[in-house]
């Protein structure tokens, strides 16, 4: 396994590139195309865009049907194909071509000495300062026809779709500037017959506004077509008689911005990154009416195949990609403020819905002071402020047991009277002393055996205490638990702190949790309350502490309980489980991934709130080790998943409901995971 290379994990590197072009001068074009192509070469790109009749110049009118200009763009052609012997990259160039008794405004791809094959542009625009079909004729009637150039025959139309050998899912489409602007550009087709990196070669003069307007037809491309889209558009060099040109060029997948260069340059400028062919493959599978889209235009979705071999580069060439180490939580503030806005009010509406919907029962709920207990319990208590119920309709019970620390049980105390909400202790200690008696465990005569039984024994209790009390008061138990727990199994099945009447937080990940609780004090929520002050400040005090489930007692020197210890960092973890539930992801890709993202804690974004002595750094060993006991505990724990209880699914990432995003059987096999996990072991530690 080439574990250190992108291309190895499913990325490819594109380029958008831009070039200053010397109008009416095929062999100066050529050599400006040749300059950035061996730049890219160097850089391991493997497609290379340049604008629109990028060997002539856009804006040279008449001069297109000039003999002298088009055998010099032959030319020139000719020679970026004996050039292109030394060079990996496929070369997507612009050239106004001869095809019968017309003239085509053409993209001609290039690669390894030989033309791959030319795409004609489909739409010429003949409106406000266009006047394209003064020189050229449309190409949407060529398909499956052929072109001549210097002496060789090659493919020729809009129905081509080039397709990497060597390379998964490098199958790309070519049209030309006006083509994306119709309703149904010719690129929405290729997509549907599998073209998976779509590319736009294009003049487009600048006017104001005009820029935003790209960005948003190359972005909402990209979205609707499940693709990369490489957009570039013509810059210095073309002439300002009348127009005036800004050089523009993006790469977007998926809907999101990769690259882009700045406008107006006085040099050649390229937009480099690394598109990720797995993603936008996993999505289409995913998406199945993007197959039956397919099916209702089958007359329409009939593409030629042109193959080449590009033998990607080899080894580490880095990763030109932003990837996020919390991949749940933007790194932007105002866009972290917006999903926490719509999190916590899925979560309250949620709630409020459900009370509604069975008669508006009162609201039980066990409280330890922790992260997923407090943010349930702030949950419930603006569900009972939207609907005009008093918040003492919230039962709030603190439960301690034999590892109970007085700072989390006073967090919990003075939240839930700060909250107004009806609170009380129950101790579960005599309960629990007494079952493991009857258990014959042998914690009951002394000894410090502190396993599963005991810790579940505890966890139990809690929870058929709850069930009795709502019972008991008229209420419903709401669930605290969180997305990460369901993934690593770390909850009690049955009755324990896997089952509840509703939980609203079982699509919340566990690094959203605390951001969640962060905006809740910054937005002022509770303002109005009576004690707003005293809840801010425990919200805050929650915040800082260490998660742990409070199980087990801490022995004199010893380090209390933590979970992390267990299950492994949540910050590596819920990567693992965005990249499993998202993109179907194997191990060994998740492991890339993540060495990229957390490898160095200087590089990189991380999102606001996040404390510098948790900005910390994993090497690849700690990821896979932990990424290991992700896959273990993810597939034994699925048994835990299939009898959820209900709650609203809240991030994109996903969910672990069996009657939403996932569904599994309880008893699959990790085997053939484990087995890919362990060829990334021995690949980088050979």
């Amino acid at each position: 396994m080439d574990f250190y290379s992108a291309y190895a994990h499913g990325f490819a590197r594109v380029a958008a590139c831009t070039i200053p072009v010397t109008i009416a001068d095929p062999d100066a074009c050529a050599s400006a195309v040749l300059a950035e192509a061996v730049a890219c070469h160097e850089q391991g790109v493997a497609l290379a865009v340049f604008p629109e009749l990028s060997l002539s110049g856009y804006s040279i009118d008449d001069l297109f049907l000039q003999d002298t200009l088009l055998e010099g763009v032959e030319a020139a052609i000719a020679r970026l194909v004996e050039a292109s012997r030394e060079l990996r990259t496929v070369l997507v160039v612009g050239a106004p071509l001869v095809q019968g008794n017309r003239v085509l405004n053409c993209a001609v791809v290039i690669h390894a000495g030989a033309v791959l094959g030319v795409a004609p542009k489909s739409y010429l625009p003949t409106y406000r300062e266009f006047y394209e079909r003064r020189w050229f004729a449309p190409g949407d009637d060529r398909r499956d026809s052929t072109i001549t150039l210097n002496g060789v025959e090659v493919p020729f139309g809009p129905d081509l779709i080039f397709s990497a050998s060597d390379v998964r899912g490098l199958t790309f489409h070519v049209e030309v500037c006006e083509d994306m602007w119709v309703p149904i550009p010719p690129s929405a087709e290729a997509a549907l017959a599998g073209a998976q990196v779509l590319v736009n070669l294009s003049g487009s003069p600048i006017t104001v506004a005009r820029a935003e307007d790209r960005r948003l037809m190359v972005r909402s491309a990209s979205a609707r077509c499940s693709a990369a889209y490489l957009y570039a558009a013509a810059g210095q060099g073309e002439s300002t008689t009348d127009l005036s040109w800004d050089g523009q060029t993006m790469i977007y997948e998926l809907g999101d911005l990769l690259a882009e260069t700045e406008r107006f340059p006085h040099t050649a400028q390229r937009s480099v990154a690394d598109i990720d062919l797995d993603r936008l493959r996993q999505e289409r599978l995913r998406q199945g009416t993007f197959d039956d889209n397919r099916r209702t235009h089958a007359d329409r979705v009939r593409f030629r195949t042109v193959e080449f071999a590009l033998s990607p580069p080899t080894g580490d060439i880095g990763l030109l990609r932003k990837v996020d180490r919390f991949p749940f939580v933007p790194d932007d503030a105002d866009r972290l403020a917006l999903d926490c806005y719509e999190a916590y009010n899925i979560q309250v509406s949620g709630l409020e819905q459900r009370l509604a919907a069975i008669g508006h029962p009162k609201v039980v709920i066990g409280v330890s002071g922790g992260l997923d207990s407090t943010h349930a319990l702030i949950v419930a208590a603006k569900a009972m402020d939207r609907l005009g119920r008093p918040r003492a309709d919230i039962h709030a019970f603190t439960m301690p047991g034999f590892a109970t620390g007085d700072t989390s049980k006073s967090y919990a105390t003075r939240l839930s009277q700060a909250l107004g909400v009806t609170f009380a202790e129950l101790d579960i200690k005599p309960a629990a002393e007494q079952m493991l008696a009857g258990l014959e465990h042998p914690y009951a005569d002394g000894e410090p055996v502190y396993d599963v039984t005991f810790e579940n024994v505890q966890a139990g209790l809690r929870t058929d205490y709850l069930f009795r009390l709502a019972n008991h008061r008229g209420g419903i138990v709401l669930g605290t638990g969180d997305l990460s727990e369901l993934a690593l199994g770390w909850c009690t099945y049955g009755v324990g702190d896997q089952m509840s009447h509703y939980n609203v937080n079982g699509g919340v990940p566990k690094t959203l949790i605390q951001h969640l609780i962060r905006w809740v004090i910054s937005s002022g929520q509770f303002d109005a309350s009576e004690h707003a002050a005293e809840i801010r400040e425990v919200l805050a005090e929650i915040l800082a502490q260490e998660i742990t489930p409070e199980l087990i007692p801490t022995t004199e020197g010893a380090k209390p309980q933590a979970t992390e210890d267990s299950v492994g960092p949540y910050a590596l973890q819920d990567f693992t489980l965005w990249h499993v539930l998202r993109q179907g992801a194997r191990p060994s890709r998740i492991a890339f991934l993540s060495w990229h993202a957390w490898r160095d804690a200087d590089s990189g974004e991380w999102p606001p709130g996040i404390e510098d002595h948790r900005q910390v750094a994993y090497d690849l060993p700690v990821i896979v080790d932990w990424l290991e006991v992700f896959v273990r505990r993810f597939f034994s724990s699925q048994f835990k998943r299939s009898a959820l209880p209900n709650g609203p699914k809240v991030s994109a990432g996903g969910t672990m409901s069996p009657r939403g995003d996932w569904r599994m059987p309880s008893d699959a096999s990790a085997t053939a995971w484990l087995a890919e996990l362990a060829r990334v072991r021995s690949s980088f530690q050979a």
